[in-house]
């Protein structure tokens, strides 16, 4: 199958110059927003060239957007355009406002249909939902970019949508990863066969017992990365080795509550930068967790590679009626030169909530680092002191081990 286009296969120096060449316009065009409220202000956009200066900005978290859309309606300042300037205006639970154009494949959702091979002369049977939330438009907007037809179908009304699929002939479903089954036993139990061979799936886990389900009835189901801020952030292809980066958006996987990068292979948080000119987010907190996978996919896409989703990064805990959170951890570490890691552990004795902090450090006198705990984390707890470099490399900075059955 051919690529989508060549940006897909450019080797890691081209993609670098031309990664030189963008960023910072879009850096300076942040800069002239008012949703960065000066948090960009004294940064030379003709200086951030690379993923590595990326480093050096500010984290936008989801709770600062809502924040500043909150005092500012309804995108609070971070998009080049007004709100009349957008084809449509949606919204997600918060609430949080997003924008959408008609412009050819604004979401980038093109490019991972066409690695599922969809395109002209495909119907698409589209159950993301279309009501307020641009899940719909965003899987439609990718159909147009390859040329296929929708129906657009939403979720529920099982029985109608089956005969739809059947009396159009839809040949490929875009929808959660579990709601096709839901359409495929109903046509079952209706005695109706239906010509569906491909899945472009998201917004849920792709079990690979799911993945076999499908595969067994004829249907390759692949899975993609989106959020409604960003748009399309990563994608399967027909290797289904990892989930390679869009071409249209910068990812670093940084420790959870921070914005510092991870070595590469280690779990961490998902940030993530649009070279979208329209909505331009620099480095989006996303709250999900990946790891960096090594090498390039064997299909020949050249970007970088994540694992997928390895779950949340906001580990915020209750210990003793107090919130611990990622960034006091990181605000731990942060204060003492000798620390590399830590982690915060939740677990219950004789029915009381327990906090033990293990810190990686050279040093093995816990009772220094006593004062910092209290005064940082807000709580008095266990410190245990640590090997550098023994603490798992999971992206967890709070462990919580209690249960509640």
């Amino acid at each position: 199958m051919s690529n989508f286009d060549a940006l897909e296969t450019r080797t890691a120096q081209a993609r670098a110059a031309d990664l030189a060449a963008a960023l910072p316009e879009q850096i300076a065009r942040a800069q002239g927003l008012a949703g960065y409220g000066g948090s960009l202000d004294g940064v030379d956009a003709a200086t951030v060239t690379s993923v590595d200066d990326l480093a050096g900005l500010p984290v936008l978290r989801k709770s600062e957007l809502g924040k500043a859309q909150a005092a500012n309606a309804p995108f609070g300042g971070f998009t080049t355009k007004p709100a009349s300037g957008f084809s449509h205006v949606f919204q997600s639970p918060g609430p949080i406002y997003e924008p959408s154009s008609t412009d050819p494949d604004w979401w980038r959702m093109g490019r991972f249909l066409h690695a599922i091979g969809i395109g002209e002369g495909d119907i698409v049977h589209n159950c993301f939902g279309y009501h307020l939330t641009p899940a719909g438009m965003i899987f439609e907007s990718g159909a147009r970019a390859v040329g296929a037809a929708v129906l657009p179908a939403g979720t529920g009304q099982t029985e109608l949508q089956v005969i739809a699929a059947r009396d159009i002939g839809t040949t490929a479903y875009a929808g959660t990863p579990d709601y096709l089954k839901v359409i495929l036993e109903k046509a079952d139990e209706m005695g109706v066969t239906l010509g569906i061979t491909r899945a472009a799936v998201g917004g849920g886990a792709l079990f690979p017992s799911l993945r076999e389900w499908y595969a067994g009835r004829g249907i390759t189901c692949l899975q993609s990365y989106a959020t409604a801020d960003l748009g399309n952030i990563a994608y399967e292809s027909a290797s289904m080795e990892g989930l390679i980066v869009d071409e249209g958006v910068i990812v670093e996987i940084v420790t959870p509550g921070t914005g510092n990068p991870v070595p590469e292979g280690e779990v961490g948080e998902v940030v993530v930068t649009t070279l979208n000119p329209d909505y331009p987010l620099i480095r989006f907190a996303t709250g999900d967790l990946s790891a960096v996978m090594v090498g390039q996919s064997p299909c020949g896409r050249t970007n970088m590679r994540i694992k997928g989703w390895m779950g949340r990064a906001d580990q915020t805990t209750k210990i003793k009626g107090m919130f611990v959170r990622p960034e006091q951890v990181a605000q731990l570490v942060a204060h003492h030169a000798e620390i590399t890691r830590a982690r915060v552990i939740a677990s219950r004795e004789a029915e009381q909530d327990v906090m033990t902090v293990r810190i990686e450090s050279a040093s093995p006198d816990a009772e220094a680092y006593a004062a910092s705990v209290a005064a940082l984390l807000k709580l008095k707890g266990r410190i245990e002191v640590v090997a550098p470099d023994s603490l798992p490399k999971d992206g967890l900075v709070i462990e919580d081990q209690r249960t509640y059955d």
